[in-house]
This record gives structure tokens, sequence and C-alpha cells, in this order.
């Protein structure tokens, strides 16, 4: 609108308006830039971004893995790191300028002025403190509460958040709590002081969706008491069902900005048009994620609802590609049992009498809310835990039974190869000592000079792209001899002096992470760089059996896309198994063959994907599909 048309709509003296006190924004942000290294203003990862957020009023920032939003979030608290440089035209929060402020200042605004949900539960809290201390300590540091009622507000906190049995989950270390239940610890600390304003960084991404629909609708309740929320997403169904406008970030700049339901129906810019096309809900086995964007693609996802572009038979709900005599068990669970005792001396069975059966070239989907038992289980599959009743087979064979005798670790090793793991918390999962390069290298056959085969190799990574991959497969996945990259020979030996070298260049292709990054450590990595190295390092000894933990809940829709297309290729060419975790429903529905829906440690329910997500006979699962968020 130009400046006369303007003019010409504002009320002359007679329609004059009252004066009212103007609406200061909760934080005000113009042209900010933010980069690391000795020289400020060289190489910005963030740059020229500039926004406000009102009282009452949700702003989301929304982008691929590494485009700055945690970036940004983390400079409006004065958290951007000792090596980080910031500059910016304005910088307030409330109606006070923090560009210049020292960190005596800052720790006196945090938690009181600003709040902070982190996306790395398991990281953010002490592993030795019990999580009520965790939330109090914001009461303890800036009110004159006494024990009692600092005690009693932790309990109130811990309903709000949608975790039951306060006095219990307030004595538990988070080591003790799933991942979702350590996601709502954290929100319950960031809002135990009612801060005005509130930076949400992936606040729903550990949690299953029947409580991700209760902390939506707390954000939704602090909104309407008047909290300025920034919330740093890359669900972009959560987006549109709480914000009120969308700010989209692509290599450090903002690339669209404006009301949500604008750019959600009818996004401007290529980056968000990607990331409605990968989101994977409704959308049918088979599909692709990641297909080139054309008109007619864009026209046939705007109707996908209506006519899916893929149907999946619901009787068989077999994967389109898996050939008609896989039906080998390569996985099989029989009553599996597993207890722990809580805090107050009662005993909770987290796995309680469960069983399923893997077949060679399918996915089963396990799926349930926080705290149901779907990590236990994965832990019990991986013998990483000793189950109380029951057994698990690997293809064919006893690999971990209950009461087992001495000796039995010693014949599961033969069997360890045969399976692969991605874990839910990537970072923690990983040495920080240790670089991309190097944790690659021990999952390929060893640091540099190691041996693998009882050959000496090379495993010096040379950065620069090598696509020559011999792609000669056994589809049959059984007793594979030469793999994807031909890194073994027929007789099992390397063949290939920089063997090592090209596989952890494919494996980081194969996952959209540059070589670049090989010299890096976990902790300077995004959430979603970790994880894909997680998934790569899984991949490395290429297992004919997949346990997927939450493998893709902190990447962002475009990388979970190539994530989730990755699996199925393997699976296509490899013949791989896969027993894919998950409380993420859209996802379980895009990859599962057959579906187990997991409450208080039991399946109350299964069948094929396309007549549990069709047809749910479940109370339960009728519940968790009808608390999906959606796009539109």
């Amino acid at each position: 609108m130009s400046a006369e048309s303007a003019e010409s709509l504002a009320p002359g003296p007679a329609a004059a308006l009252p004066a009212t006190a103007p609406i200061v924004p909760v934080v005000r942000v113009r042209n900010l830039s933010v980069g690391f290294g000795p020289e400020p203003g060289a190489s910005p990862v963030v740059e020229g971004i500039s926004f406000d957020v009102a009282p009452g009023e949700c702003l989301a920032l929304v982008g691929e893995s590494g485009s700055g939003k945690s970036v940004t979030a983390r400079s409006l608290l004065g958290l951007a790191g000792d090596t980080a440089w910031l500059r910016a035209d304005e910088l307030t929060l409330g109606a006070s300028g923090v560009l210049e402020i020292s960190e005596a200042a800052w720790r006196c605004r945090r938690g009181r002025d600003v709040g902070l949900v982190l996306q790395d539960a398991l990281v953010s809290l002490d592993p030795l403190r019990p999580v009520g201390r965790e939330i109090a300590d914001s009461l303890r540091l800036h009110t004159r509460l006494g024990a009692a009622a600092r005690h009693a507000r932790v309990l109130e906190l811990l309903a709000r958040v949608g975790l039951p049995d306060g006095e219990n989950q307030a004595r538990k270390r988070s080591g003790e709590l799933s991942g979702g239940q350590r996601q709502r610890a954290l929100i319950a600390a960031a809002i135990a002081l009612d801060p005005p304003f509130l930076i949400a960084d992936e606040p729903t991404t550990a949690l299953d969706v029947t409580v991700q629909a209760q902390i939506l609708d707390l954000l939704a309740d602090l909104k309407r008491r008047g909290t300025g929320i920034l919330l740093i997403s890359h669900d972009l169904a959560v987006v549109g069902r709480i914000a009120d406008r969308i700010a989209v970030l692509s290599e450090g700049r903002t690339v669209e900005q404006g009301p949500t339901a604008a750019v959600l129906a009818a996004p401007e810019d290529p980056v968000t048009r990607r990331m409605l096309a990968a989101v994977p809900v409704d959308k049918p086995r088979g599909l692709r994620l990641t297909a080139q964007l054309t008109p007619a693609l864009t026209a046939q996802l705007a109707l996908r609802d209506a006519e899916p572009a893929r149907a999946v038979d619901a009787e068989a709900g077999a994967h389109p590609a898996a050939p008609a005599a896989a039906r080998e068990v390569v996985l099989e669970a029989t009553g599996l049992v597993k207890r722990f005792t809580r805090p107050d001396g009662s005993v909770q069975a987290a796995v309680d009498d469960v069983s399923f059966r893997l077949e060679r070239g399918t996915t089963l989907g396990i799926v349930g809310e926080s705290g149901s038992g779907k990590t236990t289980l994965a832990r019990l599959v991986l013998a990483l835990a000793r189950p109380d009743a029951g057994e698990v087979r690997v293809l064919g064979e006893p690999f971990s039974v209950a009461g087992e005798r001495a000796g039995a670790e010693k014949a599961r090793r033969l069997l360890r190869p045969q399976l692969g793991a991605v874990y839910q918390d990537a970072l923690s999962s990983f040495d920080p000592r240790l670089t991309v390069g190097d944790v690659l290298r021990d999952a390929v056959g060893g640091r540099t000079g190691g041996r693998t085969g009882g050959t000496t190799v090379d495993t010096t990574v040379d950065t620069t792209v090598d696509t020559t991959v011999d792609t000669t497969v056994d589809t049959t996945g059984a007793g594979r001899s030469r793999g994807r990259d031909g890194l073994r020979s027929r007789g099992g030996s390397v063949d290939r002096s920089d063997a090592a070298g090209r596989r952890i260049r494919e494996l980081l292709d194969a996952v959209g992470l540059p070589a670049s990054l090989l010299t890096r450590r976990p902790l300077s990595l995004s959430g979603g760089q970790r994880q894909r190295v997680g998934i790569a390092r899984a991949l490395a000894s290429e297992p004919q059996i997949l346990i997927c933990d939450e493998p893709v809940s902190s990447l962002d829709v475009t990388v979970q896309a190539q994530v989730l297309d990755l699996l199925d290729d393997l699976q296509r060419d490899l013949g791989l198994s896969v027993l894919f975790i998950s409380h993420d429903l859209g996802v379980i529905q895009h990859v599962s063959d057959r579906v187990a829906v997991m409450r208080d440690g039991r399946i109350v329910e299964s069948g094929a994907a396309g007549q549990v997500f069709g047809a749910p006979q479940h109370p339960y699962t009728r519940a968790l599909l009808g608390a999906v968020p959606r796009l539109g």
C-alpha cells in the first residue's frame, strides 16, 4: 500500500479514535546477523533477520536443518556461544535493549522475562538430579517461595504439561524418563515463572500425538493469557495449528514470511513448497516424498487427500516392491516381559507379554504414547536389556532369552552385525571427543590403518566426491557378500585400499551431509545433522535388520523425507527388514507394512497398516488417529 493510499484511509478529525498506549512487542529484532569465529562480520550463519512478536502472538520460524533457526533463538537469550559474534540494528525484550547487556544481567532475565524449551531434552537435563529439582531451580532463584510452595508449584506444572503421578515423576532422574517425558519436564521448567516471552525450540519433537495435542493446547492457553511465543519447528502441521505468522529460513536468511494460512495455502518460495511436499501425513506407502516438484506434482499433492497417488493393499499391507517370496521371519519376539521398580517401591511392567514377527524385506511400525514401552522393547530386541520373561530370535537363532546362561554374549556377537540401530538421542549416542570422520571410520572397519576382514586398509577420507559405486546386490538379503559400494569381494576380503574412504563418502551422501563435516564434532552439528550421522553409522555394516528408535524425530521435513526414501530404497535393493519405532503416526503410516500399537507395555492392536489406519478397532488407536495434526 502506498503512503498516499494509507493517508486516504486514515480517519479524519471527526472520526479520530481515542488515544491508546502503543503495544510493546515482547521481542523486537531488526537486521540481526550472527556468525562464529574471531572476525566479526565474516561468514555469517544468520544474516539480516527481522521480526516482532507481540503479546499473545505466536511467530513460527521454520526451515531445513542448519538454516539458522536455533542460532537465531539462542541469540535472543545471549546464548549464541563464546566464539559467536552478533550485530543488529535493534534487539529488545519488552521495552529494554539487550544487545550490549552483561552475562550477569542476562542471568537475571532468563527464566523471568524469557523462557526457553530446548530441542535435546536428554542433554539439557542434569542426569544426576531429580527433574523436580530442575524445574524448581528458577522458582528458587527468582521467587521467595518456600520449599513446600515450590514443590506444590512443581506438581502443578507437571500436571499442566501432561505428566501424571507428579510425586513419582518429580523424584525421577532424566535417564529414568522416556524421551517424551523428558521433553515435557523441560517445558515445565520453561514456564515455571510464567515469562511474557517463550522461545520453544522444537517443543513437540519427542512427543506422541496425544501429549503433543496437550502441549499445543497449553501453548495456545499461554497465548490467550498474553504470552508471546517464538515457535521453532520443522513440523508444518504443528505450525499450522498454533502459529499466527510463519517466517521461513534458508541458509540464514528469511525467504518467506506472512500469515500462516497464506504461507501454507499458497507458498511462494521453492523452499516452502519443498517442505510442504515432504510432509508424510496421509501419503501412502511407496510414494516418494522427495520427488522433483513440478506443476503436475504440485497439483497432485494438492489433491492427495481425495486421490492418493498409490493405493495400499489393506489386506496384504505389503511393500509395493517386496518380492512375493519374502516371507521368512528374520526377527521374532515371544512373550517379552520387562519390569522396573519405581522410586516408591512399586513395580511397573514396562513391557508386558509382547510378541511380534518381522518378515524379511518389510517394515513393522511400533507406535504408541510416550512411556508405552516402545524404547524398552527396542532395548530388549537389541539385547541391551535382559528380559524377565520371553525371548528374541534373530534369523531363527536365540538372541536374547530370559535367564540365559553364562557365555550367551559370546554367541550373540556372531549375530550382532546383522542388526543396526538408530537411536532417538543422537548426541548422547556419540563419543563427544570423536569427529564425524572418526565415528564413521569405526563403523566401516576401524580407524586409519585399522583392519577389516584381516586386511589392512587406509581409511583416510578424500573429501572429493567419488560417484563410482558398484550397485551389484543380492536382493534376497541373505548371505550378502558384496555391498552397494563394492566394499567386500565375493570372498569376503577387502579388495580396494580406499574402499572404506569411498564407503564413508557414500554414507554421507546417502543421508544428505557434505564431506566438510567429517572434521567436526557432534556437538557443533545441528540436531538434524547429528541424527543423519547416526543413521549413516547404523547403515555402515549393511545389516539385514535395522532397529530404528525415533530415527527422524529431530529432522526437518525435507531431510526426514530423504531419510524415509533412503530406507525405502535400501529395503527394495537389499531386502532390508526394519523395526520402526515412532510416536509420529504420519511417519508410521507412510513407512509401515504392518503396525503394532502399544499402550502401557502391551500391544493393543496390530495388523496390516491399511487396516489399522483405515479401520482402527481399538478405542485407543482411534484416539491417537484423532489427535494427529494435519495441514489445512
